[in-house]
């Protein structure tokens, strides 16, 4: 997985911790569920990097 990636993808995983907190503070069921989203994004995509560095080995 390329240092970009792994960026982005905790990036889009922080983003999601952070709205999931902010909805569950404020009671705003669409932004809690939208960082849920966010955060299985980058839980997927980063399962998907780590693969392909298993078949590069």
């Amino acid at each position: 997985m390329g240092l970009d990636d792994k960026i982005n993808n905790k990036a889009e995983e922080l983003k999601g911790k952070v709205k999931k907190g902010v909805g569950e503070a404020t009671g705003d069921e669409d932004l809690e569920a939208e960082g849920r989203i966010d955060k299985a994004k980058a839980d997927v995509k980063q399962a998907g990097e780590k693969i392909k560095d298993a078949f590069k080995s």
